[in-house]
């Protein structure tokens, strides 16, 4: 069998060529950023304006929606333990939801804020999505999904963490 050499193969930078490939691959990830950090931030918001949300109980609060699939849940403990104080709860999630969207939109502290929104969009998961049949219609699950690269990869471009990245680089002699 004969192998071949290909020309075409991603570039390791030596000469410092960049192809198309090379800068749709650094940006890749913006997209999904975007898309997460808005989305989070919007959900944050929705709650934190809602006040029938952080009733106890009642059309639209966090207390009913938690006794409605404490039964249905993979872990009904968590829902117990969410049950203690709905309120709380609430405001744990929707100032959670907020701080993750705002530093995954920044890029600040990405890999934190993408770890803190795969805990969110998991524990919503095992809780409020769990009953979905089939599993794919609960849209928790594919937000963890969505919350991986992020945490793998972090924010490397248009983002707080890069410009910090860049600074100690250049403090440092470009060695970092």
């Amino acid at each position: 069998m004969a192998h071949s050499t290909r020309s075409d193969t991603h570039s390791p930078y030596l000469d410092g060529d960049r192809d198309w490939r090379d800068t749709a691959t650094r940006y890749a990830l913006l997209p999904l950023r975007v898309f997460l950090g808005i989305t989070f931030i919007y959900a944050g918001l929705d709650k934190l304006t809602d006040s029938s949300f952080f009733a106890d109980s009642g059309s639209g609060s966090v207390g009913d929606l938690m006794r409605t699939v404490r039964d249905s849940s993979a872990i009904p403990a968590l829902v117990d333990l969410a049950l203690k104080s709905p309120a709380g709860f609430g405001y744990a999630i929707a100032i959670g939801e907020l701080a993750v969207g705002i530093g995954t939109l920044l890029g600040l502290l990405a890999r934190l804020a993408a770890v803190g929104g795969a805990l969110i969009s998991l524990s919503l998961w095992l809780t409020v999505s769990w009953a979905s049949d089939p599993y794919y219609y609960g849209n928790d699950l594919p937000y963890l999904m969505a919350w991986l690269p992020l945490i793998l990869a972090g924010a490397s471009v248009f983002s707080v963490d890069a410009a910090l990245r860049a600074r100690r680089r250049q403090r440092s002699g470009g060695y970092r």
